[in-house]
């Protein structure tokens, strides 16, 4: 998430090789360190310096008016501004987004009352992604639909979209056939690969292509939100899991997105699948290191790229408490939303056989066309910075 765009790829001949990543302390965080982002256990980090903390986790630093954490002094005209959305644009918010959620909740118990989930035993998984005809294309359509009221009631009224047509370089050579199946046609991307700044991400993605995503198996079982991401065809994953069979539940969460992404290539009436290979969000400036998770079934992959331009409030998620941060975003009267959409990245044979090769290459010609600063901290880092922050708070 195409014979004349093959060009993003760099040469065959001299392929980007994968920068030093802390790839083990990034793909192993959740299991060492399930901790609440923002709950701290460290009080020896309670005297460090707020500038030296910025400087070091500068990919999950707030830059806006609110402040670290959200908890800065504001300016008296924006106190006035905030009080006053907060008994007028708040509550009015909240009531019409329940009513669209519920909405399109009856709409996927409509669809699905005498359908069964497609079940898969071993993954542990359960959706209806697969399901066909008529009930799968009103539960696509109205997500797609409602997804985009969605948005436009958290104030963003446009979404700037561009496609990027990048040239191809002088010295590489393609044949005829490159980049399309047997009959011609351009391969189908196994997955959308996206830079992760915010929740409202989802809601984009949502709106634009309503793709399959991956989220925690809480989630699936909640009565209102769980049949919604069935119908969204999510992979559940046990992030916070301590059991000590956590390696091989990694494992089966991996092997489930290299087979979905390998179906969504393979047959057009499955759901395209969305990744954040990053793992988790930033302040929008920034590019993480890419996990391979994406990248193992060899498929091709659509790069887009997610801005949240900002004057006040910044719509990013990064260190600042779930509750506080929908607050803020509801109470700003205008957000804004930059999307610039890639060429379909095909990778090369030498990519195919080293996914760590075929990630690396796709976060350099992100953070290149998005012109974003490669940062090689990760979630393990984030868990570190928000513990500080919270003991000097």
């Amino acid at each position: 998430m195409e014979n004349e765009l093959k060009d993003v790829n760099p040469e065959p001949s001299k392929p980007r090789q994968p920068e030093p990543q802390p790839e083990t302390a990034n793909d192993n965080a959740s299991n060492r360190d399930d901790r609440p982002l923002l709950k701290s256990d460290s009080k020896g980090m309670s005297t460090a310096n707020i500038e030296d903390l910025e400087k070091k986790f500068a990919a999950f630093v707030r830059n806006d008016v609110y402040g670290t954490m959200g908890r800065g002094e504001l300016p008296l005209a924006e106190k006035a501004l905030l009080g006053f959305a907060l008994v007028t644009l708040l509550p009015i918010r909240v009531m019409l987004a329940m009513i669209i959620l519920f909405f399109y909740y009856s709409v996927c118990r409509i669809c699905t009352l005498f359908s069964a989930p497609n079940r898969d035993v071993e993954e542990e998984q359960e959706d209806f992604a697969h399901m066909g005809g008529w009930s799968r294309a009103v539960i696509v359509r109205c997500g797609s639909f409602v997804s985009r009221v969605m948005l436009f009631l958290f104030g963003f009224y446009w979404i700037r979209e561009s496609y990027r047509i990048l040239e191809q370089p002088q010295n590489k050579s393609f044949t005829q056939n490159e980049g399309k199946d047997q009959s011609g046609v351009p391969e189908r991307p196994g997955a959308i690969i996206s830079n992760h700044v915010s929740y409202l991400d989802i809601l984009y993605h949502m709106s634009s292509s309503f793709p399959s995503f991956v989220a925690k198996r809480s989630v699936g079982k909640l009565p209102l939100l769980g049949l919604i991401s069935k119908c969204l065809g999510c992979v559940y994953v046990q992030r916070e899991s301590k059991s000590s069979d956590f390696k091989g539940v990694a494992v089966s969460f991996v092997g489930a997105v290299t087979k979905r992404v390998g179906e969504a290539h393979q047959n057009e009436s499955a759901p395209i699948m969305i990744l954040f290979p990053e793992g988790t969000t930033t302040n929008g400036d920034f590019l993480l290191p890419f996990k391979t998770g994406a990248f193992l079934a060899g498929t091709p992959v659509l790069p887009v790229i997610l801005r949240y331009p900002y004057q006040r409030f910044s719509p990013a998620w990064d260190s600042i408490s779930g509750v506080r941060h929908v607050i803020f975003l509801l109470c700003q009267f205008i957000n804004y939303i930059e999307v610039k959409r890639l060429p379909v990245y095909y990778p090369s044979q030498e990519e195919k056989d080293n996914p760590k090769l075929y990630a690396s290459n796709v976060r350099w010609l992100m953070a290149r066309e998005g012109d974003l600063v490669m940062s090689d901290i990760g979630l393990a880092e984030k868990r570190v910075y928000h513990a500080a922050l919270n003991g000097l708070f």
